[in-house]
């Protein structure tokens, strides 16, 4: 009779258990779809009866975004008008006449032409004012108005006027859009004797294929000994891509991560491939902008101890987004789950809770791991490398230099007076007499800068009471004019900075971006670290076999 009674009683539990679910799941539909239905009455009436009127596809668009926005910040509609940028995201490729532009005054000028694009083809170079598009004046439009005037159809013409930089005439041209694909490869090169180098800027869906051939030119070129991969500033893309990236060094059948998402539902992604490095010795670049796959590569190699990681902690972006068709070509790219690398951490650096708002992980809650060979590594937000690296940091002076264009314009007066330079990109530099001229540029200008101790020395006198002030008066002058932020002291003690800017921006001008890299990197400290820990075959094995990463 007890067992009857325990038997009964565990059924009736597990049906009330059963009929909870099924309740809370209704309760779940019936809010959804009340809600629905709330939000389409609330857009029907004010459609209708606001009194100013309302644009339908702005009033969805805000009311998208306000959802989207109480989540997290890589959750977000993409209404039909922006899928043309988001399909170059994720593919790289879009129909155009290939050049990136920028605002300058009241017109948007040239930047740089892709090599080989319709831009490049036609001439265009930087600094070349686009003052019509079709006829009409493009005078006072900025650079998004401009850009979907570019884009088009492949195949499809569009006429620009352009303004040269090198004499101030006036060019029609007709050019016919093609399809253009922006090469997630930037830069691939010998950087040491048997060292190579490739720069991978971001995860398309054939960035495998660039790699791939990147390795196979290094290859053709020489005896590939060891491979610098730099992902620094590589915001990632998709997940795939990343999977394909590290076969290319790793076991087929390696799991390179793990995607949890709702439910606990699990998905186990390896790689397919064969590989085509197995075994040469690797060094992975990475700083705080590495981000999401470009964060699984690196953390892939170092958890399955493939190779050396140097530089910065990255990003910490562990989340992995999927994407839905909403009809009419509208969009919602949307957070599915984490992504965990093998060793079985997350590098994801922070919580999103309540109205999407942004709670780091606290460091009690850092977590111990272990890579392949049992070195420890740490979960909590980003990659650490093995070998830290101290980033190249741009002054502030040289920032705001930068920021206002003023390195620009001198590379555009430069280019008048002398013409598209020809010298050997690797040994280019601008000489004293044009740094002169580049200072007299720059003193020309009233500028929107104060020095740290400027700004030290207001808050000092904000805080100072009148008679305190009086007391202090002659101290205060002291300082005052004791504080070189002056131009002239500025620029003499920012030389060298400024004039790698100038020499870079002048060297991609004739050289394109590949040029401009390769002329950047002998005087890039963690490229040299790099190269001398792969140089030192005891050094790399230690690091590999034996060293712990740091926890924070």
């Amino acid at each position: 009779m007890i067992r009857k009674w325990v038997k009964y009683t565990a059924v009736a539990t597990i049906l009330g258990v059963v009929a909870t679910i099924c309740i809370s799941a209704a309760q779940s539909d019936f809010k959804l779809g009340r809600n629905m239905e709330i939000m389409v009455n609330l857009m029907r009436v004010l459609y209708t009866q606001y009194a100013d009127g309302v644009d339908a596809d702005k009033m969805l668009k805000s009311g998208a975004q306000g959802i989207t926005k109480a989540l997290d910040p890589y959750t977000e509609f993409i209404p039909e008008e922006d899928l043309p940028d988001f399909e170059t995201m994720t593919t790289g490729r879009y129909g155009g006449i290939g050049s990136l532009i920028r605002k300058r005054g009241d017109y948007v000028t040239i930047a740089e032409p892709y090599r080989n694009s319709p831009a490049d083809k036609a001439g265009f170079m930087a600094g070349d004012r686009i003052v019509a598009i079709d006829g009409e004046s493009m005078k006072g439009a900025d650079v998004e108005d401009i850009s979907k005037r570019l884009r088009g159809e492949p195949n499809t013409t569009v006429k620009i006027t352009i303004e040269r930089l090198l004499d101030s005439t006036r060019h029609e041209h007709t050019i016919r859009r093609q399809r253009i694909t922006i090469p997630s490869i930037s830069y691939v090169g010998y950087v040491s004797e048997g060292v190579g180098y490739i720069r991978h800027e971001d995860f398309t869906d054939k960035c495998y294929d660039d790699m791939r051939a990147a390795i196979l030119k290094l290859q053709s070129e020489g005896e590939l000994k060891s491979l610098i991969l730099d992902y620094r500033n590589n915001g990632g893309g998709v997940l795939q891509s990343a999977i394909k990236i590290v076969s290319l060094f790793v076991p087929k059948g390696t799991v390179v991560v793990e995607t949890r998402g709702r439910k606990q539902t699990t998905q186990t992604l390896r790689t397919e491939n064969e590989p085509l490095l197995p075994n040469i010795p690797l060094a992975v670049l990475i700083n705080r902008n590495s981000a999401s796959a470009a964060e699984i590569v690196a953390g892939a190699i170092q958890d399955l101890d493939r190779g050396v990681l140097f530089g910065e902690k990255s990003f910490g972006k562990g989340l992995v987004q999927g994407t839905a068709g909403l009809g009419y070509n509208a969009h919602l790219k949307y957070t599915v789950g984490k992504y965990y690398i093998p060793s079985g951490r997350c590098v994801q650096a922070v919580e999103y809770g309540e109205g999407g708002r942004a709670k780091p992980i606290a460091d009690s809650l850092i977590n111990e791991f272990k890579t392949s060979r049992g070195r420890k590594v740490y979960d909590g937000g980003g990659i650490m490398p093995d070998v830290k690296v101290a980033p190249r940091t741009m002054s502030d002076f040289a920032a705001v230099l930068y920021l206002i264009g003023a390195v620009d314009d001198f590379c555009d007066d430069y280019t008048r007076r002398n013409g598209v330079i020809t010298a050997d990109k690797m040994t280019f530099s601008i000489n004293d007499k044009d740094y002169e001229a580049f200072s007299a540029l720059v003193e020309s200008r009233d500028l929107p800068y104060k020095s740290d101790s400027r700004r030290a020395l207001e808050e000092l006198n904000k805080a100072l009471t009148k008679e305190e002030k009086v007391a202090l008066d002659e101290q205060l002058k002291l300082l005052d004019k004791g504080i070189k932020d002056d131009k002239k002291s500025l620029l003499a003690a920012n030389k060298s900075e400024l004039i790698k800017l100038i020499n870079a921006d002048l060297v991609r001008r004739a050289y394109y971006a590949d040029g401009s890299i390769a002329h950047s990197l002998p005087s890039d400290t963690c490229v040299g670290e790099a190269i001398k820990i792969l140089g030192n075959k005891e050094e790399y094995l230690r690091i590999l076999t034996s060293q712990d990463t740091q926890r924070k």
